[in-house]
């Protein structure tokens, strides 16, 4: 059976059809006990009742016994009363000789009757009732001896026949394997039906997720059942599944379009200046303008795909660190004299208001690239105006903040500013001064997780903006120069600022 719900439906079978057998083998033996313990009530009730009975004899003065050829016997009359009681008896006087045995116990054959007086001798040293197996028949024997009963009269051994303990318990299996079959039948129907209607849910679910098969469809969502059992949970995690894709998706389509678009315009100027150095009415000195700007073209096209192969490997794990005690105020100090040549062709004024020493453990260069893509970026959107870089230290912590006077981040694209491709300027061309890759941002933001840091942003349009790094600060113990072993990038499942 292919489907869950057959195998549901066989495992309950296969389970109620062991629970039957055991149920079964359980109640026979039960049964076939009780019988045997009502057969042992019923022989003690009749070595009892013979009991009764010469002891009567005994109080009224009766003879019990007499002798016949100088062998004792049990007296006419006291036989004549004990011939009325069923089943086997035996009277046996303290030298285990047979005073008296009943007309069953008279038919027996020498054999047997052999073997039920040495079951009655064992019985009478165990003290407890003791199964005797006759040809053909097996008794259940007990024994009540009375040495107080005179006249040489020591035991009383009474026999039950134990067919009933067999018959019995075979009516009852024969009854159970009569009505089992209708049992597991109407069983397994009911079983197959549960196992429907339990399963129609996931068969709801199939179809909704099988309806959901390309990227398109990913914006649906499957209901809720309220119940808030397995299958409750099952969709809500679906759910958060899809949700993802639809974000992995979106973005991939983005990053599709973005790189298609990035890489279009410089393929487009590249073409165009190929074959106008490569036209026969070209002079010298335009073949060597178009080649220049075809080098240049190349060069953007070669920092983008460095640029994404960076970021590939950071999703992938794979963009490896080398820590080791790095001081701040150096790195920092030497991006601050970057900043102010760059600043002073941009006509902007370049400060630093604080500069504090920190050590932290972390990658030299990586550091100071992420640092220089924030001072950068704030050059870029910044017209006119400050660029203000500080580094400052507080409990366990360091930070590294640019603030600008620029044209700032809208409310609206705070929450993407980290995103690949994304720039304040989308409006504006790639010719413009300040085109980029939108790249920077998000290189930024990995570089700072995988120092265990953060990186982020705050804004208001026309007012400037404030990117923030904060990296924890090196154990004192490594302070000294002691070198730790390389990290990894994270790999986050999505790129936002804080």
């Amino acid at each position: 059976m292919a489907s869950v719900r057959g195998r549901l439906t066989f495992a309950y079978a296969a389970a109620l059809f062991g629970t039957m057998l055991v149920f079964a083998v359980v109640l026979r033996e039960a049964r076939r006990m009780a019988v045997y313990g009502e057969i042992e009530r019923h022989a003690v009730a009749n070595a009892e009742q013979v009991l009764r009975v010469i002891t009567r004899a005994r109080e009224t003065g009766e003879p019990i016994t007499v002798r016949r050829d100088s062998v004792p016997a049990m007296s006419p009359t006291l036989q004549a009363r004990l011939e009325g009681v069923p089943d086997y008896l035996v009277v046996l006087d303290s030298a285990d000789r047979v005073l008296y045995a009943s007309f069953s116990v008279r038919q027996l054959a020498a054999d047997d009757l052999f073997q039920l007086l040495s079951g009655a001798l064992r019985v009478r040293r165990s003290e407890r009732a003791e199964p005797v197996t006759l040809d053909g028949d097996e008794l259940l024997i007990v024994v009540r001896s009375d040495s107080a009963i005179g006249q040489g009269i020591e035991a009383i051994v009474a026999g039950v026949s134990t067919a009933a303990a067999t018959v019995a318990p075979r009516e009852l299996v024969g009854t159970m394997i009569a009505i089992a079959p209708v049992i597991l039948l109407l069983s397994l129907g009911l079983a197959y039906l549960i196992a429907g209607q339990a399963l129609r849910p996931v068969e709801r679910i199939i179809n909704e997720v099988e309806a959901i098969t390309d990227g398109r469809s990913l914006h649906r969502r499957l209901p809720i059942e309220p119940a808030g059992d397995e299958l409750s949970r099952l969709v809500s995690t679906l759910n958060a599944m899809m949700s993802r894709l639809e974000t992995s998706f979106a973005a991939l389509r983005r990053f599709t379009a973005d790189a298609s678009h990035e890489l279009r315009t410089p393929l487009a100027v590249l073409r165009a200046d190929v074959e106008r150095a490569m036209s026969p009415r070209a002079s010298t000195n335009d073949q060597l303008v178009a080649l220049e700007e075809a080098l240049q073209e190349v060069a953007r096209m070669a920092d983008l795909v460095d640029s994404l192969l960076t970021l590939a490997r950071a999703d992938e794990g794979r963009f490896d660190l080398h820590r080791e005690p790095v001081h701040l105020e150096p790195l920092v100090r030497e991006v601050f004299e970057t900043a102010v040549i760059l600043g002073e062709s941009a006509g902007l004024t370049v400060s630093m208001p604080i500069l504090e020493d920190a050590v932290v453990m972390g990658d030299r260069p990586r550091l100071r690239h992420m640092f220089l893509n924030l001072v950068t970026n704030a050059i870029k959107y910044t017209p006119s105006g400050t660029v203000d870089v500080s580094l400052t230290r507080h409990d366990e912590a360091a930070f590294f903040s640019v603030r600008d006077t620029g044209i700032g981040i809208s409310a609206a694209d705070l929450p993407y500013v980290f995103d690949r491709f994304w720039r304040a300027d989308r409006v504006r061309t790639r010719a413009s001064e300040r085109g980029g890759f939108g790249l920077g941002l998000a290189i930024s933001q990995y570089i700072a997780q995988a120092h265990g840091g953060t990186l982020t942003a705050t804004s208001r349009l026309g007012r400037g903006s404030t990117f923030v790094v904060t990296l924890p600060l090196a154990a004192p113990a490594v302070e000294g120069g002691e070198t730790g072993p390389p990290a990894q990038l994270p790999r986050p499942e999505s790129v936002a600022t804080e």
